[in-house]
C-alpha cells in the first residue's frame, strides 16, 4: 500500500472521516491491548449503515477476519477485509460506557486532567456523530478492532486480552463512500484497571479493481449478492458501474 494519508490516533482519540470507495484504510495496533471502536455509514444516506446481524448470519461467523465483508442495513457491501495480520476482531462486545469508564479505571475530568482524563466510547461517538449531523440514537453495534470475545456454549461473553501484537494490521477496501468513526478506547470486557495508552496508526491509499477471483467476493453467495446489490445501486445513481467483475 502505498498511503496518501497517515495518522496516529493516540489512546482516548476519537476520529471521524469520509473515505472514498475504492480505497484502501489500514490500521495499525502499536501494541498488544489495542482497541479502536469502529462504526461505518454511507456517507451520501446515512440512515444506511454496518449491519452486524446480517453480516454475521450471512457469513456463518462470529467474528470478522480476512475475506469478511461489512454489511449494510440495505444489504449492501460496504467494506471488505482484504488482509489481516490478527485473525479475529470483536462484533459485538459494544463501547465502552461513561460510566464504566470512571469506574473501571477511576473518575477523571477535562479541568483537572485536560486532554490526558480517561475517555470512554460513548464520549468520543457522542462528539464525532454530532459534528457529522447524527447523534447517539444513530449508533449500531460496533466492530472492536483488534480485540476478541468468544463465546462459551452457555453463552458467556470472554474477552481474549493482549490478542494484537505490536505492529500487526488490518486493511479495509471501501466499496463506497464511507462516514468512519473511530474511538481508540477500551473495550467494555476489559478486565484492565490500567487504561490502555496504545497508539493506532491510519492510513488510505488507493485500491486495485476487484478482480474475479477477490477472496471477498468469493468467500459465500451472500457476499457476491452484496457486493451486486452495491454495484446497482451505483449503477442506478451514478450511470456507471466501478467493479470491473460486475460488468460481466
Amino acid at each position: 500500500m502505498n498511503p496518501y494519508w497517515t495518522k496516529s490516533l493516540e489512546a482516548g482519540e476519537k476520529w471521524s472521516g469520509v473515505v472514498k470507495k475504492g480505497s484502501l484504510f489500514r490500521l495499525t495496533a502499536s501494541g498488544s491491548t489495542a482497541n479502536v471502536s469502529m462504526l461505518l455509514f454511507n456517507t451520501h444516506d446515512r440512515t444506511e449503515r454496518y449491519n452486524m446481524p446480517d453480516t454475521l448470519k450471512a457469513q456463518h461467523t462470529s467474528h470478522l477476519t480476512k475475506g469478511h465483508v461489512m454489511m449494510s442495513d440495505n444489504g449492501k457491501a460496504m467494506a471488505g477485509i482484504i488482509e489481516d495480520d490478527t485473525g479475529w476482531h470483536d462484533s459485538f462486545g459494544g463501547f465502552s460506557k461513561t460510566s464504566w469508564t470512571d469506574t473501571q479505571f477511576g473518575k477523571t475530568t477535562y479541568q483537572s486532567e485536560r486532554n490526558e482524563r480517561y475517555r470512554s466510547g460513548e464520549e468520543n461517538f457522542s462528539m464525532e456523530l454530532f459534528r457529522n449531523g447524527l447523534t447517539m440514537r444513530d449508533t449500531v453495534p460496533v466492530v472492536n478492532v483488534f480485540s476478541k470475545v468468544a463465546v462459551k456454549d452457555g453463552g458467556e461473553m470472554v474477552f481474549h486480552p493482549e490478542n494484537a501484537g505490536a505492529g500487526e494490521t488490518i486493511t479495509l477496501r471501501t466499496e463506497m463512500d464511507l462516514l468512519i468513526v473511530l474511538s481508540n478506547t477500551p473495550h467494555p470486557l476489559d478486565t484492565s484497571t490500567v487504561y490502555p495508552s496504545v497508539p493506532v496508526k491510519l492510513e488510505a491509499g488507493a485500491a486495485e479493481p476487484i478482480a474475479e477471483n477477490d477472496i471477498c467476493l468469493n468467500l459465500c453467495g451472500e457476499n457476491r449478492r452484496a457486493y451486486e446489490n452495491t454495484w446497482e445501486a451505483d449503477l442506478l445513481s451514478e450511470g456507471f458501474i466501478i467493479s470491473p467483475v460486475s460488468a460481466k
